[in-house]
């Protein structure tokens, strides 16, 4: 997925007085920005590392056979096992934010965040000696420390410019571009340890992401106090004391319930007493989310006390929801079906030596440090020309690009086929695939979060962008039920897979550009939602 984290989502701190930030305007010192954001810069960096270092080792590690240290796993329960901890990862957000805001602070979420999510890896690092109970255990406190980590980075570098503007705008991109170099590399340093089964294994591969996360807390922790200051570090609270004990009494509470319950499932499943197919797990959480949103934004429309345009605000934000979401769940296949294929009928022999499968995962990030500032130009160019596209027109363009991914390899599935048993095709089937989607990503993903912050009516731009949070949960979540139909047994299935794929991404392209002209016509007398801002 585009590493896009949300700069408008999570928790703000009690910020007057805070010299630093009082100055902030004038702080040049990294690149021209405050150095505050190099600590958040390497802090993120890091953190995606990990992230991105075990996600394509995931499916390969749990489907590889007992004999090398797998856990030889049915694919399409592997790949609903991905599915459901990415979602998961993208849900957590919307409570660590919450948690940020009034309980933590942003600067203690971040931390603790971290603290999780290396004590995460570490357990799935171990789990070659501690058992099956320790990788899962690792999977839920890496959920359970992005969703205090991810969001509230991201809001302290909003934080950190009180004047908003153009400069705040480049410092965020700045902020992504450490995002997608940690992203770039991970799958090459723990692609090669965790593949390499005679000299290292999966578990080398898991330690080393697990490195990576304890490497940005140590500089965090090191640096945070001297380049922020004050910023984040306190909850917001309310103004009457008797009401702010009691909010925090009932959230420490209901927290407390919530983390006992996980506990005690945990416990359950890890001693025998639970026995969970994914595939069903991962159905019945989509339709789940699914009714979730579909219950939020009726009660919007029906409870919400929305205005006419803020109605008709919301009606688009539906739009690109659903469309968002059908997007997601093609892109978001490339832990899964697309690695699988990777792994099997791509041949990623290089003058004698075997690329690693996870390496050509590190494309996407490739493509969109290369292409995003061309993508921004561009924007800007056409926006000068008054030939600026619309949000739906973007979304669009998005649809189709990853459309024609996904028919690239609709071609090198069937020449596999025609080639009979034991053929591969060139690994350039599969970038060229990433470089079209990651055109769709860089039309859509940005585009996507810049109109849920100026369509959001202002009481809800918070809950907006947990709307957002959740199509990407559910396209991840759909990705993975469908994304386990790649194996050698069966190639038949592969070009169905990936011709169902093209096909649904073309229909949902056609229909959004049918509703290009009436949205544009609907949202004429509409004036633009002010922006929502970093709390």
């Amino acid at each position: 997925m585009s590493k896009h984290p949300s700069a408008q989502y999570g928790g703000g701190g009690t910020l007057a007085g805070d010299p630093l930030r009082a100055h902030a305007s004038q702080d040049t010192r990294f690149f021209g920005h405050p150095v505050g954001l190099s600590t958040l810069f390497f802090t993120e960096l890091w953190e995606r590392f990990s992230y991105y270092g075990i996600r394509p080792l995931l499916v390969l590690f749990m489907t590889a056979a007992v004999t090398t240290g797998g856990f030889a796993l049915p694919r399409e329960q592997a790949s609903a096992i991905v599915g459901i901890y990415a979602a998961s990862v993208y849900l957590a957000s919307l409570p660590g934010g919450w948690v940020a805001d009034r309980l933590l602070g942003l600067r203690r979420a971040i931390f603790w965040g971290g603290v999780l999510i290396a004590m995460g890896h570490l357990a799935i690092g171990f789990s070659a000696f501690l058992g099956r109970g320790a990788f899962f255990m690792g999977l839920i406190l890496i959920v359970l420390g992005t969703g205090l980590l991810k969001p509230n980075i991201s809001a302290i570098v909003g934080d950190l410019y009180p004047e908003g503007g153009a400069r705040r705008d480049a410092g965020f991109s700045i902020f992504y571009m450490g995002i997608n170099i940690g992203a770039l590399v991970a799958p090459l340093i723990t692609g090669f340890l965790g593949e390499d089964q005679e000299r290292f294994g999966w578990h080398y591969g898991f330690g080393a992401a697990g490195v990576g996360m304890v490497i940005g807390l140590i500089w965090y922790s090191l640096t945070a106090q001297k380049t922020l200051g004050n910023i984040g570090n306190e909850p917001t609270r309310h103004p009457d004391p008797a009401v702010d004990a009691r909010q925090r009494r009932t959230m420490t509470i209901g927290l407390g319930i919530f983390l006992g319950i996980l506990a005690l499932v945990v416990a359950m499943g890890m001693a025998g007493m639970l026995n969970f197919n994914p595939v069903t797990v991962a159905e019945n959480m989509s339709y789940v989310m699914l009714t979730m949103a579909l219950v939020y934004f009726a009660y919007l429309f029906l409870a919400g006390g929305l205005t006419s345009d803020e109605m008709k605000r919301v009606a688009v934000i539906i739009v690109l929801f659903i469309f968002a979401v059908i997007f997601w769940s093609a892109f978001e296949q490339a832990p899964t079906s697309l690695t699988l294929f990777a792994a099997d009928y791509t041949d990623r022999n290089i003058a004698g030596w075997e690329m690693p499968v996870t390496w050509l995962q590190a494309a996407n990030s490739f493509f969109v440090i290369t292409l995003a500032p061309l993508f921004a130009a561009l924007w800007v160019g056409l926006a000068r020309r008054r030939g600026d596209l619309s949000s739906p027109a973007k979304f669009t363009l998005g649809l189709v690009f990853a459309a024609l991914g996904f028919a690239l390899m609709i071609v090198a599935a069937n020449t596999v086929l025609a080639g009979g048993p034991g053929a591969k095709v060139s690994a350039w089937w599969l970038i060229g695939s990433y470089f079209l989607q990651t055109v769709g990503e860089l039309c859509l993903s940005p585009v996507g979060l810049s109109s849920m912050t100026k369509l959001a009516p202002r009481k809800f731009s918070g809950q907006m962008m947990g709307v957002w949070f959740m199509a990407a949960a559910l396209g991840n979540l759909i990705a993975g039920i469908v994304g386990g139909h790649v194996n050698p047994e069966n190639p038949q299935d592969m070009p169905a897979l990936f011709t169902r794929t093209t096909i649904s991404l073309l229909i949902a392209a056609a229909v959004l550009a049918a509703l290009i002209i009436p949205i544009r016509r609907m949202m004429r007398e509409v004036p633009a939602a002010e922006p929502a801002r970093s709390h």
